[in-house]
């Protein structure tokens, strides 16, 4: 059946209820599901040293995530209101814990977030584009203190360039916002399903399965450089 939605204003709030299943799930899914998950695993496997541990930490993550979202989606059903954390934190602890956790989402939580994305964007780029890295300087690293330096990379500048081109597809209007975000996260899906496919399809390879499974608990050195 379509996702079919027909654009309904809330009166009270002003706000648009525009948003179906389809692009509901999308949402959630591609707010879980972000550009890191393809450097993630690396990073976990230098901490944990081990397959069975990089294992184990994403068992552990995902049962966190679901016990999260069924918790959510509970304080939802019982204040279906604009605002998600800062309400459930206003309603249960105090309008200061609500507030202080707004602002910090605004300065800190989300920014950062945005941030990593735009950071992971211009390094995949930069595999495709040579001239998108790190290290080329459009403006030299300027010390400000001891350890603290500015500067702009072309790396740098794809993200702040993606970041204010999403910014104003947002500003634009539910209609192309959710449109853009359907189309990221089904494109982010399709591309994970495929490569987890093509591993166990075609890129198997039988000395890296036994290396792997033969020492699942074992912590080598290789894994934690």
């Amino acid at each position: 059946m379509a996702d079919s939605v027909v654009a309904v204003s809330d009166k009270s709030t002003g706000l648009v209820r525009g948003l179906g299943l389809l692009d509901s799930t999308m949402l959630v899914a591609g707010s879980m599901i972000g550009s890191g998950i393809y450097i993630v695993s690396g990073e976990i496997a230098r901490q944990v040293g081990s397959p069975g541990w990089l294992l184990v930490v994403w068992i552990v993550t995902g049962l966190l995530t679901v016990t999260a979202a069924l918790s959510y989606g509970e304080l939802a059903a019982m204040m279906p209101k604009a605002g998600g954390q800062y309400i459930y934190l206003r309603e249960v602890l105090s309008p200061l814990a609500g507030f202080l956790y707004g602002w910090t989402l605004f300065l800190v939580i989300q920014t950062g977030t945005i941030a990593a994305v735009g950071v992971g964007f211009a390094r995949f780029l930069g595999v495709i584009w040579k001239r998108i890295s790190e290290d080329d300087y459009l403006i030299d690293p300027i010390s400000l203190g001891e350890s603290y330096v500015i500067s702009l990379s072309t790396a740098q500048l794809v993200g702040v360039l993606l970041i204010a081109l999403l910014t104003w597809m947002n500003t634009r209007g539910l209609r192309l916002g959710k449109i853009v975000q359907n189309t990221f996260t089904i494109t982010k899906t399709a591309t994970l399903a495929g490569l987890i496919l093509l591993g166990l399809l075609i890129g198997w390879n039988a000395t890296a399965v036994h290396d792997n499974f033969g020492a699942f608990w074992t912590v080598r050195p290789d894994y934690l450089q």
